[in-house]
């Protein structure tokens, strides 16, 4: 699931209203034809209309006539109305000039934005954190011989190849805290790095489908053979800003009996355009482009992980009021459990 999310993007889309998006000149007699591109696109790929138990079709009824009304740049709020139905952060709009907008965000990401901060963590560390992997993980040894190991990104493939290094360094440490809070996605190639290394056998994937139920199947995630396992106690560390491959992780993670999730649920965004064969942008009418989630993953219980999110074994709450008074109440929990 390769560059699922840009974390800056993200950020950017909570602070842009739709009075924002009216950045291009009118192309009303264009309105019609990218409505009729857009929605047939959805209807056509998405697989979780029924689940979600969207009518489409009435959907349409409404947009067509709001598209038929909308006199140039108006057209642009009905074609971000009509994404933000799915209710899919991984439904978005390029738009010409602009990049990439977001119509819709889960609460539970909103809830979390400010309930996490890099900087209070890192006073939970008598040492500076270490940067590695294109400095997308930082790294540090706790004074109860605690490994910390935060992986803010999965993006690239080739960003976590040297996360061998990372743990080879904290080997020795009694029980290590993963945290992939405001992890916003990425390659499962690069979960697939880190998960290897904690598996002793084969780990099959979790299931995925394209529109109508259709299998989508990956090969089982295989043990670094090459390399040390990790056998002592795991804490994976997760909030409503773990989004997308940062929710994969946690939930292969959690197969491992070693493994514990913290925190709280994950935002619940994990359908993506990865099927082979089925195209997941489409160019419109007038230069702007979408991009729709072809296949949804599901966790190991049956559920997709779309809007029901990954759940932690151990609930702690944690608010943006903890963090102004520089608590990181989850990573307290997690060091204490590890003591």
């Amino acid at each position: 699931m390769r560059n699922l999310f840009i974390l800056l993007v993200i950020i950017a889309m909570l602070q842009t209203a739709c009075s924002d998006l009216i950045i291009q000149p009118p192309e009303s007699d264009q309105n019609i034809e990218d409505f009729e591109i857009a929605w047939n696109a959805i209807n056509d790929v998405y697989p979780l209309l029924e689940y979600k138990k969207i009518n489409w079709d009435s959907i349409y009824t409404v947009y067509r006539l709001r598209a038929e009304s909308a006199e140039g740049d108006e057209f642009y709020q009905v074609l971000f109305d009509l994404l933000r139905e799915l209710k899919d952060p991984h439904v978005f709009l390029l738009n010409k000039g602009h990049g990439l907008i977001l119509p819709y965000q889960s609460p539970r990401f909103v809830r979390d934005i400010n309930s996490y901060s890099p900087l209070v963590v890192r006073k939970y560390f008598n040492s500076k954190l270490q940067l590695a992997c294109r400095e997308r993980v930082e790294y540090a040894i706790h004074s109860n011989n605690i490994g910390y190991v935060c992986i803010s990104s999965f993006n690239d493939e080739g960003t976590l190849d040297d996360f061998d290094v990372v743990l080879d360094q904290l080997m020795t440490t009694k029980g290590l805290i993963i945290d992939v809070r405001r992890n916003v996605g990425g390659s499962t190639g690069n979960i697939e790095k880190v998960v290897s290394r904690f598996i002793q056998s084969p780990l099959i994937y979790m299931k995925g489908f394209t529109k109508g139920n259709v299998p989508f199947i990956k090969d089982p995630i295989q043990p670094k053979i090459s390399k040390e396992r990790y056998v002592n106690p795991v804490i994976i560390l997760i909030n409503g800003t773990t989004v997308s491959a940062g929710e994969l992780f946690a939930e292969f993670m959690n197969q491992i009996p070693t493994v514990t999730l913290l925190g709280d649920t994950t935002t619940g965004a994990a359908c993506n355009a990865i099927a082979e064969n089925i195209q997941g942008d489409y160019p419109l009418a007038s230069g702007k482009h979408i991009h729709i989630g072809t296949t949804y993953a599901c966790r190991y219980d049956g559920l997709p992980i779309d809007w029901n999110g990954i759940l932690p074994e151990i609930r702690v709450v944690q608010t943006e009021t903890d963090i102004k008074n520089n608590r990181d109440i989850q990573l307290e929990y997690a060091i204490e459990m590890l003591k």
